[in-house]
């Protein structure tokens, strides 16, 4: 499977960074198996977009975690993830919390809306995909092929 990650420079070996907020499955190494979507990110900020593209090897005996739809469980790992908690998975996959679910999660998580609330309001978003790799196993099934410099042909420079 070819995996991109969308930076401003070329990354040649992934590296698992912890930084000052947490993302949907917490501190991690991510990449997405759409390629529109790693261009947008790419694209967003100042600087060069560069596509990362990764031939990506799963290895037996890892810890992977996959969802393959926005379920309850999925919402409370994201929930739990966003909040500060760790998980022991190697490998996290499943549908990416965009900024408007994110917003949705946030009222959830702060008692604005129900669990119900939220699946109505995020039953008509697309969820797009997301892979994050969490530990150096899990990084080591990630083969670096190229990187590039793609521009969102529908945004404006």
């Amino acid at each position: 499977m070819i995996l991109y990650h969308a930076s401003k420079v070329r990354v040649e070996f992934p590296e698992i960074r912890k930084t000052r907020y947490t993302k949907d499955f917490s501190w991690g190494f991510y990449c997405t198996n759409n390629l529109e979507q790693a261009i947008r990110w790419a694209n967003r900020g100042d600087g060069e977009p560069v596509i990362n593209h990764y031939v990506y090897k799963p290895v037996a005996g890892l810890s992977i975690l996959k969802f393959d739809q926005m379920t309850d469980e999925w919402l409370d790992f994201i929930a739990r993830c966003r909040s500060g908690q760790t998980h022991s998975y190697d490998i996290v996959e499943g549908p990416m919390a965009d900024d408007t679910i994110w917003n949705y999660v946030n009222d959830f998580l702060a008692g604005r809306i129900s669990r119900k609330q939220f699946w109505v309001l995020a039953e008509f978003r697309y969820p797009t995909h997301q892979i994050s790799f969490h530990t150096l196993s899990a990084l080591n099934c990630l083969i670096f092929d190229r990187s590039e410099i793609t521009y969102d042909r529908k945004r404006k420079k």
